[in-house]
């Protein structure tokens, strides 16, 4: 069996795809699910397909962006006050401790924490283990510059770009 990646409570990660170079995010591996803060969200179609676009401003001075994915689908998910509401989930690259690895993210309004990003079990799962105790064990990922209209991904369309 491999070794683990220990993860401290908090890291800083990346999230390419989106055009972030750099985002703290809280480490909980008591919440199933991700979930990206987002202003406004929106439905849309593209080729027929269901898509959402997206407003976000991930703070630290990264500006705000437009996104727009595919639906990779819908879901009930409860937040840890108990309280239910449905979401929309995207998939995009984590970048976090030198791996990168697809995973599911949930667009919510997460104004008012902490963390603009949250990282749940799923995203976790068989490559990283947790340290409670611990924080930024893997230390600030360098702030990069995203040209997102040199992106080859065929998930996001960018309304405009990040200035990160």
């Amino acid at each position: 069996m491999a070794t683990k990646i220990v993860l401290g409570w908090r890291e800083w990660v990346a999230l390419p795809e989106l055009g972030v170079g750099r985002l703290p995010a809280k480490v909980d591996s008591r919440g199933r699910s991700s979930a990206l803060h987002v202003d406004a969200q929106w439905y849309l179609r593209e080729q027929g397909a269901p898509w959402v676009g997206f407003r976000f401003s991930p703070g630290h001075g990264a500006g705000t962006g437009e996104g727009a994915g595919p639906i990779l689908g819908e879901r009930e998910v409860t937040d840890s006050g108990g309280h239910c509401t449905r979401r929309v989930f995207v998939l995009t690259t984590l970048v976090l401790a030198g791996v990168e690895r697809e995973i599911e993210i949930n667009l919510s309004d997460r104004r008012g924490m902490l963390f603009p990003l949250l990282l749940g079990r799923t995203a976790l799962a068989r490559v990283f283990t947790v340290d409670p105790a611990r924080s930024f064990l893997h230390g600030r990922q360098p702030l990069r510059a995203v040209d997102v209209s040199t992106l080859e991904s065929p998930r996001w369309n960018w309304a405009s770009s990040l200035a990160t």
